[in-house]
This record gives C-alpha cells, structure tokens and sequence, in this order.
C-alpha cells in the first residue's frame, strides 16, 4: 500500500475515533472498561414504566458496549499504522485488499480470514 493512501486511511480512523468518543460521550461513557450508560427514571412505579426503563437501559449498554468494541478496535489499528503492520491481515499474514479498509479502516483480517472465523464458507 502506497504512503499517500495509508496517510488517507489514517485519516479515515483518526476522523473515526473521534466520532465513536463523541457518542461515548453523549452516553455519558468515560471508562471503556466500565459501563457508565445512567438508568433512566421516569419517575411513576408502574409495571409499564418499569419495563420501559429497563428496556432502555439495556439499550443504552448494549449501544455503549458496541461502539467501545469499535473504539478498541480503531485504536488498534492506529497502533498498527505506528508499528507499520496496518492492512496485514492478524491471521494470514497476507495484505488486506484497499477497498475492504475503505470500507472498515479498523479490519485487522482479510475477508477470506473473515469468513472462516464467520464461518460463511
């Protein structure tokens, strides 16, 4: 991979990272090892009310354990940039094909790897 779209994909992760920080933020999430989703008080004590708070928090944690995975996962592939290992699929050792890290700049694997980890073989 050419310096020039390396430098582009970097970009790409950087711009990333901080919009995945952004909504961490709009959760109210600071520890990416603690879940800080607030639990939402309607303020009645009816079975309804209830259920609805709980379905949204459980939302909430569900949102906030999601975009943590990707932030490690964007911060990994930072760190590969750094090291000079980013687009070497973890797996195969092999290049991981241009257009699959424009699409998902943080993909550590080759979609062939992919795949076989999926099982959609």
């Amino acid at each position: 991979m050419d310096k020039q779209k390396q430098e582009h994909l970097k970009d790409l992760l950087i711009k990333e990272k901080e919009r995945i920080e952004q909504e961490l933020a709009a959760l109210g999430s600071k520890n990416p090892n603690a879940p800080d989703a607030e639990y939402p008080e309607s303020g009645s004590n009816s079975e309804d009310d209830n259920a609805a708070e709980v379905t949204e928090f459980v939302d909430m944690l569900s949102v906030e354990a999601r975009l943590e995975a990707e932030l490690k996962d964007v911060e990994k592939a930072l760190v590969a940039v750094e090291k000079g290992t980013y687009g070497i699929c973890k797996y195969c050792g092999k290049e991981i094909d241009e257009k699959r890290l424009e699409a998902r700049p943080a993909s550590s694997s080759c979609i062939a790897c992919k795949k076989v980890l999926t099982q959609e073989m």
